[in-house]
């Protein structure tokens, strides 16, 4: 029998530390629990919500619903050939440490997205990605159940409809529960390097999965405050991409600006933005603000109310757009 309870605290499973209560919680460890789990919800006519790593979320004061948190666990090698590896990993696995093990197993292509918070579920949500990766680039399939028509489903990449920071997990938000996915990583590595900082490694003799590895987790501790010790959701707004005719506008008027191109159009940083608007540093009520290394990160040092969040949030897009004439869009998940 499942251990449903009942007016949980929420705040040690939320990166943001925001004192939410959930009104049933349970941790889902094993599989076969899911049928228990969703007639306790039916019978109380309760929504179900999914919780990971709690990384990507800013939450309610208080959910009324049945918070399920998945500490799913497992990782298995399911295919191999001479150049790539097949992983099947449970949804619950901790993705930094994914990323760590497969490496030190002679598998590449997960070290650009190193020290990424948060759960293997989570990931192909959000469709995290760092220095030119993304989970989409690896992910083969998704196994997850589907909450709506109460059955288990095998999704390929396509049928995933991966986005910039963006999925069918998102969009049919609290539609399904991720139970594990497969990856496909190469026997030989082929680094990704032409974003920022990785870029110096270009000229390294002998260059090692290890070594972008060790480069990106540097670079992310150096800009990102630790969760434990200031709590924050990482990125909190998504870098705009704009038109040619919006890019040249801007550029003139701002000859620094910092962008990237991307196909036809142009993506620009979220963070010098938010940084150009004088927002980094600044501190709004209960402590909300911008970390004064990374503009574009959210912290929320004295654990203040959803509320308190979502203001600071909202000061922050009014800046951007006044000054740039640009709506930023938020990248964490709100639970209202």
């Amino acid at each position: 029998m499942v251990d449903i309870k009942q007016n949980v605290s929420l705040q040690p499973f939320n990166s943001l530390a925001i004192p939410s209560v959930a009104a049933h919680f349970v941790e889902l460890a094993q599989e076969q629990e899911l049928p228990d789990i969703i007639a306790y919800s039916r019978a109380r006519q309760l929504g179900l919500r999914v919780l990971g790593g709690g990384s990507n979320l800013v939450l309610a004061d208080r959910v009324e619903a049945c918070v399920v948190r998945n500490v799913l666990l497992g990782r298995a090698l399911v295919d191999e050939d001479l150049d790539t590896v097949i992983l099947e990993v449970a949804a619950g696995e901790n993705w930094h440490e994914l990323v760590a093990w497969s490496i030190a197993q002679g598998w590449s292509g997960l070290e650009n997205l190193a020290l990424i918070p948060g759960t293997v579920g989570a990931a192909p949500v959000q469709n995290i990605g760092a220095y030119g990766v993304e989970i989409a680039d690896a992910l083969v399939s998704v196994r997850a159940f589907d909450l709506q028509r109460e059955d288990m489903r095998t999704l390929s990449n396509g049928q995933c409809l991966f986005e910039y920071r963006n999925s069918l997990f998102k969009s049919a938000e609290n539609r399904y529960l991720i139970c594990s996915m497969r990856l496909k990583l190469h026997k030989t590595f082929s680094p990704m390097l032409d974003y920022g900082p990785l870029q110096a490694l270009k000229s390294k003799i002998g260059l090692r999965a290890e070594d972008v590895f060790d480069q990106v987790v540097a670079i992310r501790q150096a800009k990102l405050p630790d969760p434990k010790r200031i709590p924050n959701a990482g990125s909190f707004f998504k870098n705009p991409v704009v038109t040619g005719a919006v890019f040249q506008r801007l550029q003139r008027q701002f000859p620094d600006l910092v962008f990237f191109v991307v196909g036809s159009g142009y993506k620009l940083a979220a963070g010098w933005l938010i940084d150009k608007a004088d927002l980094r540093g600044q501190f709004g009520a209960g402590g909300v603000g911008c970390y004064s290394e990374q503009a574009l990160v959210l912290i929320n040092p004295e654990r203040a109310s959803s509320s308190d969040v979502i203001a600071w949030s909202d000061r922050v897009q009014q800046r951007v757009e006044q000054l740039f004439g640009l709506a930023l869009e938020v990248e964490p998940r709100f639970w209202t």
